[in-house]
């Protein structure tokens, strides 16, 4: 008679009795996975576990382990926020501001206020980093407060290599002293600096830039602006090739304003993503759903700027392609909440709550190149956030409201309001 005794496997962490896991896992962007009262068991910083009491009590040694009761609440992904400008110094709160009131640029001069990116710039590069971060901190700390756990910081602001350097540093330095997982992206070519042409500056970005930037290892990816009035897609091409020498991934800002062949050049060189697409074509959006490149979509820019042609993204769900939501935190675009983009999404974009919860969570880990996070899985990392709503649709009903109760990184409890 065999009389031997199956071992458990000792966990750290269990979640009980949650009404509602969303897993986001299942085919394309409109499957998201529920399961009802899930029970979730975490060892060090991974998922080992997910299923019912019995078969979590079964499989698993909990009797020490930390306790989280999730009864009447909903457990998801942390979201993965794959497009911001997180680092950067002051706000343009007087030029929005007045913009609100129906000013136009004369006026806003009459009124001696700076506008747009060079107003930032001018603030960012004179900054001294401790300055940056102790900012770039505030702002992280939100975000994780309302569920985001891994964020994409891009650089930008500076347009010097001393400057850009300062802003990708501050960004490693977010990662290394903070709970959030922080990925740079170089993005040198978010505009030309004033007083310098741009074949000057091209020089610059591709033979001193990029080449800086991947000695330094400051930067996974890199990125330019493709648009009407920045960088063409034959310059854009050039940019993220050098980028790719260096050991930084390909992403592209494309048909932002307008469309002269930055999705069509996604396409040709299977970038990690491509960001904005409000002028892209339908054609191009049938090439995008047939290759890996994931459509990184920011609503609340959309919103805040009162764009020309805010669009519908429905098409680009309907032809399958891989869609990401971001919210662009940036001085335009002044959001840390992915939930109110869960709110935008779904009432001007006609995203169903699925698939803008999957949009946020695994297809911003797509828009990474990340496959250890955005959905709930044995052998992902753990993750996780707490909703303190009866059912996961609230996401989208509840404006303006922060959801979100319990946020765990990495298999530990880094929020608990």
């Amino acid at each position: 008679m065999n009389t031997e005794t199956k071992v458990k496997t000792k966990v750290d962490l269990v979640i009980c009795n949650a009404t509602e896991v969303i897993t986001c896992t299942g085919n394309g962007m409109q499957e998201i996975g529920v399961i009802q009262n899930a029970w979730i068991a975490i060892k060090n910083d991974k998922i080992v576990g997910v299923g019912s009491e019995e078969e979590i009590n079964n499989q698993f040694d909990i009797d020490n382990s930390a306790n989280i009761n999730a009864s009447g609440k909903v457990v998801a992904p942390g979201f993965v926020d794959c497009h911001t400008h997180l680092v950067f110094n002051g706000s343009r709160v007087e030029e929005y501001a007045a913009k609100l009131a129906g000013n136009v640029a004369e006026n806003l001069k009459e009124l001696g206020i700076t506008t747009g990116p060079n107003r930032t710039i001018e603030l960012t590069r004179h900054a001294a980093e401790e300055e940056l971060f102790q900012q770039a901190k505030k702002r992280m700390l939100s975000m994780l407060d309302y569920g985001i756990t891994t964020i994409e910081s891009k650089s930008g602001y500076g347009l010097t290599t001393e400057s850009e350097i300062k802003i990708l540093e501050v960004g490693r330095r977010l990662n290394r002293e903070t709970p959030v997982d922080v990925l740079n992206t170089f993005l040198g070519a978010h505009g030309i600096p004033e007083g310098m042409t741009k074949s000057d500056y091209l020089e610059i970005i591709i033979n001193e830039m990029i080449p800086k930037v991947g000695e330094l290892k400051l930067a996974e990816f890199c990125d330019a602006w493709c648009d009407e009035g920045y960088f063409t897609a034959e310059e854009s091409k050039k940019i993220l090739q050098a980028g790719l020498q260096h050991g930084m991934k390909p992403k592209l800002h494309a048909d932002a304003y307008s469309y002269i062949g930055g999705s069509d050049l996604a396409v040709e060189m299977n970038m990690v993503s491509v960001d904005h697409l409000n002028f892209t074509p339908v054609d191009v959006m049938e090439k995008l759903a047939k290759s890996e490149v994931t459509g990184v979509l920011m609503p609340a820019l959309d919103f805040a700027v009162g764009h020309k042609q805010p669009f519908e993204a429905r098409k680009m769900l309907d032809l399958g392609m891989n869609i990401a939501l971001a919210t662009d935190l940036c001085p335009a675009c002044y959001t840390e909440s992915m939930q109110f983009v869960i709110n935008l999404a779904c009432r001007l974009y006609k995203f169903t709550v699925e698939e803008a919860i999957k949009a946020a969570t695994y297809g911003g880990a797509l828009a990474l190149n990340l496959d250890d996070r955005g959905v709930i899985q044995v052998g992902k990392l753990a993750d996780l956030q707490i909703w303190d709503i009866p059912t996961y649709k609230h996401v989208a009903y509840e404006l303006g409201t922060n959801i979100v109760e319990t946020v765990i990184k990495d298999g530990k409890v880094v929020v608990r309001r």
